[in-house]
């Protein structure tokens, strides 16, 4: 193994660039010298990643060599992170899970690979930036300029969010990296666009869209963010100076032609609309407006006249049951005037500003500023009622933060219902997608728009010259006389990350990586691409291949702040992982993108959140901290405390190994776990702890309850190996009994060996380091932790001695106890007379223990405070029980919240019953 040169572990400003210089010259750090005297996660995680790179330990290649591994063949793609900035703890989260089964899967399977699969984009935060930067939006410059800024931000974004994930040591295999704007990848997407519009699938057409004025483009129905009001609250726009109210419902009147004063009253949140209005609707049922059908109402503004029209779709009881209809911008309104053939008004322009149908008054005005001056003009007009708080839903977009708009556009359309019909029973969406984008960046449809023809004709091709072919067919004409025009539209992001699973493997090419990675074996991500993502592959997947594009899909929970809140830059508290691993100051922000007053929110966030700034906790306590969550189910709330937790475990671990290694010595040579056969009941019963540990993980890691297998681990190395075994053996390695020691020491190094192997899937540097520092038995031939095979049960059933765990039980709950008193009453030393004895402080195990205390406790001074704890433990008691007990509880609350319950009624009946022991004892 290649060593790393002895400058590289220094200190100070050496040791923050460990990582990278390791990565420049893809040493393996030096092992041989003497394990330092404590734990540093900058040491240990320097120069471990850029080896294993370098070994291509993380290639199915290489897996492919090793021998003794079942014959299969595992693929996992990660979810694609956009360019919009770096990682933060949500991505990291996705990371530490994935790259924990990837490393578990890896040490049995004989063939895995995991592909690094990125969907690099960006164009709204370049805007941003060049905003901020140069005053210039994307309109004032050309489209390749603004391209090319685009790839800067790429390359710069990008090589960022790399460095991030091998921080992360995500076990990546780098050179299937891909990008999708890649030139294969684009291929790809061209491919499927033409394929799927040769089959009917893709078809364009007016119709409404929902759309960002902030983008100026269409959006999908999953990029659209429904924020709930509960009545008048204001909000900030883009592009907008000030904060603009919603949740406010306004009722003007129109006037009935030929009816003198007689009025009909309509209600609306969106008076700027009423421009657009082309006719009022009433239930058929609803009597007050009997009257009034078929009559005409005139427009205040326009004076266009706008029939009274009746419709089953109105909600009578919602409003004054009168309800204004305008199609052009809204999608129920739309539907009403499909049906009854009233016509489409558009008065709001794709930058939010007013059109040319609204008149002189309004034309250009922002529809914000347009709203004030319709409000006043209704009232000139006598013609407002009046206004109100409204409950309702707001749509914002999801990535620019701007309210929403429907608007009448030409697009291209992916027709969804069959092809989910298809790949699924249901589908979460029966409506067609809209799938072009009035964006820059990304891949630019592959249509072509035919000139100087009346109706339009669009040809799709694989390039200019198949289209012009086409075009040529269709219209009898030669190729050269045609002029053609590409659509400057480019494809929703979603279209081509939809493809991900094949055509990262080089589809539609019969690629080797094609025919043995495909179909995925599993799909892991976020509960919150299960639309915006999945649905998409698993449809896009069947239709152009043929198979489902995973056998198998895993949702893990939204990570929220330790409050629970939702992670938002605005609120200081979206987190960049590598500022927990290294430690950061609080008054960091790392986008920059925010504007001032965001900035000042959040610098007033991170204040509040991390007074004294986030310690450093490095990648593996990260990692271990986050798969300590139950990922499925409900929503993660990461405490940082959870995060230093697991820093400290990390510190134990590399103690015991501190310990193990002196007590080996020079010159030991250790057994193959299965030629070791304990006979001393201590070392029968850690390894018999050591054995279920490695059947419990394993089951876990299969059933993907990563939570579980850390707690596993957690609880072996902690409570079973470091507060019991290794202090029992203190004795015998200091007395050095020709008897015991030899098969202590052979016992003691099988337990740390498998024990980091268990532990290396979520902790890869740690383990690593220590391993490497371990000496191997012969039949050993890993070189690296990260690919030796992981315990297997089977192969340690001569281990399994239930009765010496059943047997030890007793002991463990005697230690416990004299540790809890001797740490209750601050005993310097403890010792057990074998009988109650004067003086003594007691604790109830199935037996007594008696640590004696006489002198060193003062009764006088400790009877007041168990008195105030057997107080409070009474009224913890009864609040319990009367919570369980109480009518409906069964009913109400969930079996996981009632067996928790019980768990803590059952611990303060313990703790009151200690309670009483000890206070009777003393007195």
């Amino acid at each position: 193994m290649p060593l790393a040169p002895s400058w590289l572990y220094g200190s100070g400003r050496t040791v923050g660039n460990l990582l990278w210089v390791a990565l420049s010259y893809g040493l393996s750090a030096d092992t041989s010298g003497t394990l330092p005297p404590s734990y540093s996660p900058r040491y240990v995680e320097a120069a471990w990643y850029s080896w294993w790179v370098k070994e291509g330990f993380f290639k199915p290649e290489y897996q492919e060599k090793l021998p003794r591994r079942k014959p299969e063949t595992f693929s996992l793609c990660i979810p694609p992170p956009n360019v919009t900035g770096s990682l933060h703890l949500g991505h990291a989260l996705t990371v530490a899970i994935e790259d924990a089964l990837v490393r578990w899967l890896r040490s049995h399977l004989s063939s895995h690979v995991h592909l690094s699969l990125l969907s690099l984009s960006g164009q709204a935060m370049v805007e941003q930036k060049i905003w901020r930067e140069r005053g210039v939006r994307r309109q004032d410059l050309m489209r390749e300029e603004f391209l090319q800024e685009v790839w800067k931000w790429r390359e710069e974004k990008g090589n960022e969010i790399f460095k991030q994930l091998k921080t992360l040591g995500a076990s990546l295999d780098w050179d299937r990296v891909c990008f999708t704007m890649d030139s294969g990848f684009s291929e790809a997407v061209t491919e499927a666009f033409v394929r799927l519009h040769e089959d009917g699938l893709v078809y364009r057409q007016r119709g409404l869209v929902n759309w960002s004025c902030a983008l100026r483009s269409a959006i999908s129905d999953i990029e659209v963010e429904h924020r709930q009001l509960g009545g008048r609250t204001e909000l900030s726009v883009p592009g907008y100076p000030s904060k603009v109210p919603f949740g406010i419902m306004v009722t003007f009147a129109y006037k009935v032609e030929g009816e003198g004063d007689e009025e009909l009253v309509v209600a609306t949140t969106r008076p700027e609309t009423m421009l657009g209005d082309v006719a009022v609707a009433v239930h058929p049922g609803d009597p007050r407006y009997t009257h009034l059908r078929g009559k005409q109402l005139r427009h205040p503004f326009t004076g266009r006249l706008l029939p009274v029209i009746v419709d089953p779709l109105v909600e009578q009881d919602v409003g004054t049951g009168a309800v204004k209809v305008t199609p052009a911008h809204s999608h129920v309104d739309y539907e009403l005037a499909r049906g009854h053939g009233l016509p489409l008004v558009p008065v709001i322009r794709e930058d939010g500003a007013m059109t040319a149908e609204c008149g002189d008054w309004l034309e250009g005005l922002n529809r914000f500023l347009a709203r004030e001056k319709v409000m006043a003009a209704l009232k000139e007009r006598g013609l407002y009622r009046g206004s109100k708080d409204h409950a309702m839903i707001l749509p914002l977009c999801s990535r620019s933060g701007d309210v929403v708009e429907n608007l009448l556009k030409s697009q291209w359309f992916l027709r969804c219902e069959g092809m989910a019909r298809r790949a699924l029973e249901t589908h979460p969406s029966p409506f067609d997608w809209c799938i072009s984008r009035q964006l820059w960046w990304g891949h630019q449809i592959p249509a072509y728009r035919v000139m100087d023809e009346s109706d339009g004709l669009w040809v799709v091709g694989r390039s200019e010259a198949d289209a012009r072919k086409k075009a040529a067919g269709m219209l009898g004409k030669l190729e050269e006389e045609l002029e053609l025009v590409r659509d400057a539209d480019v494809l929703d992001t979603w279209f081509s990350s939809g493809l991900f699973p094949f055509a990262a493997l080089g589809w539609p090419q019969k690629t080797r990586d094609l025919q043995e990675f495909y179909p995925n074996s599993l799909l892991e991500t976020g509960s919150d691409l299960l639309f915006f993502w999945v649905a998409r592959m698993v449809m896009l997947g069947e239709q152009l291949t043929g198979h489902l594009p995973f056998s198998q899909v895993c949702l893990h929970s939204m990570v929220r702040d330790a409050l629970g809140r939702k992670m938002s830059k605005s609120l200081g508290n979206v987190i960049d992982p590598l500022d927990v691993i290294h430690g950061a100051l609080q008054e960091r922000l790392r986008d920059g993108n925010l504007d001032p007053r965001e900035t000042a929110v959040a610098a007033e966030g991170q204040r509040r959140d991390f007074p004294h700034g986030i310690p450093e906790c490095g990648t593996d306590a990260l990692r271990f901290a986050l798969c300590s969550y139950r990922a499925q189910g409900d929503t993660i709330n990461l405490d940082m405390a959870t995060v230093v937790s697991a820093s400290h475990f990390c510190n134990k671990v590399w103690n015991a190994l501190k310990f193990t290694l002196a007590a080996l010595g020079e010159g030991f040579s250790p057994q193959n776990p299965q030629e070791v056969f304990p006979s001393f009941p201590m070392d029968r019963w850690i390894l018999s702890r050591l054995y279920r540990t490695v059947e419990e993980c394993t089951r876990q890691f299969e059933e993907y309850e990563l939570h579980s297998v850390t707690s596993s681990v957690h609880l072996f190395w902690l409570h079973n190996l470091c507060d019991f075994y290794l202090e029992s053996v203190k004795a015998i390695l200091r007395n050095a009994d020709p008897s015991r020691l030899p098969g202590t020491c052979q016992t003691l190094h099988s337990c740390v060996d498998l024990g980091l192997r268990l532990l290396a899937p979520f902790m890869p540097y740690l383990s690593e380091e220590l391993w490497q520092r371990l000496p191997q038995a012969d039949s050993c031939s890993a070189p690296s932790v990260c690919v030796a095979d992981f315990p297997s049960a089977s192969q340690l059933v001569h281990w399994h001695h239930p009765e010496e765990e059943a047997n030890f039980l007793l002991v463990q709950e005697v230690v416990r106890t004299a540790r809890a008193l001797r740490a209750t009453y601050q005993l310097t030393k403890a010792r057990p007379t074998g009988e109650e004895a004067e003086g003594c402080c007691v604790g109830p195990v199935h037996l007594w223990v008696s640590p004696h205390s006489q002198g060193l406790v003062d009764p006088k001074t400790e009877l007041p405070k168990l008195a105030a704890r057997q107080l409070k433990l009474e009224r913890q008691l009864l609040e319990l029980t009367t919570r369980t007990q109480a009518s409906g509880d069964q009913e109400k609350v969930a079996p996981r919240t009632q067996a928790e319950h019980q768990r803590k009624v059952l611990h303060a009946r313990g703790e009151q019953g200690s309670s009483v022991c000890v206070f009777v004892c003393l007195f």
